[in-house]
């Protein structure tokens, strides 16, 4: 096996790690990443094939669980019940919950209130001079959206913004001690918040989803009061983050190339967001623990490893897209690794395209003449991939 050396904060790599996607994937079908310590996969048909290889999974093995350090606990105290860290039968049981409160038809419910927020934020966008689109538009959309959907008031958006920008800058490869200790303090504090939160709606329900996840049972079980602050944190979290990062991407790729309106039209806007998915996912990585010593791909892995699946290098593979670095709204949809899968698949999926595919249309439609003001950045938050401000006009 061939080994590969790249800084995931190199200042080059964060504004577009895909050259060296591409010469990882190049070496086979596993290498090793140097400044990970272990082994990644780049390619679409080895990161889709492990994603759904049940000998591999996101809790670690629980022999070799490690120390967590005490300016962590309080971190790890919420995480520990999070169904994004959990195998089989708690991840199970939970997604099985969540699930039946999360559901299709209410999600599909969703659309004419997202429309209306998504015209209501692009009517009060400036009309002259340069802003920046992010904190202006593309954060507080998904942010309202499951504060709405969760029963959270819309005046404490920002409060959760904060504390769950926090809480995921401990995923992150730029982490620091600073970075751990604030992660710790937000996530007693959304924990304090949300447990109010929670037994106010056990003694008064409503039709949010707090009061679902508290009905919600299978089998007779129900979420304990530390699984469902858990679920909510998570869903919270996970339910703006990524649809920030894409909706700002997305932006950018299409004013980049001169695109806008007319790859938004009912009959190919799902095309066109797919292809934003595809050519510049949010996340681009996720781990697994081998579960057994086993062989694949060439490589003997021991049980407790750990391997990098690399979900930006797969939507990537050129064995898959034809110029995988074009962006092409007309390309044929084909599934990619944007998110996830296997038993983690991205339980907020349908509502995350359901926003892009709502929202985008109507700014490109209230804003016919949006342009950039300067070039994009991207912001150093790998394993993430967004952009840190997108300061535009029009």
């Amino acid at each position: 096996m061939q080994s590969v050396t790249q800084s995931p904060t190199d200042p080059e790599f964060v504004q577009s790690p895909y050259g060296f996607y591409a010469h990882a994937r190049s070496l086979g079908p596993l290498v090793r990443w140097e400044e990970y310590g272990m082994v990644a996969a780049f390619s679409h048909d080895v990161v889709n094939t492990l994603l759904k290889d049940r000998r591999f999974g996101r809790e670690v093995p629980p022999e070799q669980a490690p120390v967590i350090p005490p300016h962590l606990e309080p971190f790890y105290k919420v995480e520990a019940h999070s169904m994004l860290e959990l195998e089989p039968p708690r991840h199970t049981r939970l997604r099985g919950l969540v699930l039946r409160a999360f559901t299709s038809r209410r999600i599909k419910a969703l659309g004419p209130e997202i429309a209306q927020l998504a015209r209501d934020l692009a009517e009060g966008l400036p009309r002259e001079g340069a802003y920046d689109l992010l904190p202006a538009f593309a954060a507080p959309l998904p942010a309202i959206v499951i504060a709405r959907l969760l029963g959270v008031p819309e005046s404490l958006v920002p409060q959760l913004l904060s504390w769950s920008n926090a809480m995921v800058a401990v995923y992150q490869a730029s982490r620091t001690r600073e970075t751990e200790d604030a992660a710790s303090v937000a996530a007693t504090e959304f924990s304090d918040f949300l447990r109010g939160y929670v037994e106010e709606r056990r003694a008064r329900p409503a039709d949010d989803l707090i009061t679902h996840l508290i009905a919600a049972e299978e089998d007779g079980e129900k979420l304990t009061p530390d699984e469902l602050i858990t679920t909510c944190i998570l869903l919270l979290n996970a339910g703006h983050e990524a649809t920030v990062h894409t909706i700002g991407n997305g932006v950018k790729l299409l004013l980049e190339n001169g695109m806008g309106a007319e790859v938004l039209t009912p009959d190919r806007v799902a095309g066109t967001v797919e292809e934003i998915l595809r050519r510049d996912p949010p996340l681009h990585i996720f781990t697994r623990y081998a579960y057994e010593d086993i062989e694949v791909f060439g490589h003997r892995f021991a049980r407790g490893d750990q391997v990098a699946l690399v979900l930006g290098a797969a939507c990537h593979d050129p064995a898959v897209w034809t110029q995988p670095e074009v962006f092409d709204p007309a390309r044929p949809v084909k599934t990619t690794t944007a998110f996830g899968g296997g038993l983690h698949f991205c339980v907020g999926a349908p509502l995350a395209r359901l926003e892009l595919q709502t929202a985008l249309p109507i700014l490109f439609e209230t804003h016919p003449r949006l342009a950039l003001a300067e070039a994009p950045h991207y912001a150093n938050l790998y394993h993430f991939h967004g952009l840190d401000r997108l300061m535009v006009t029009g």
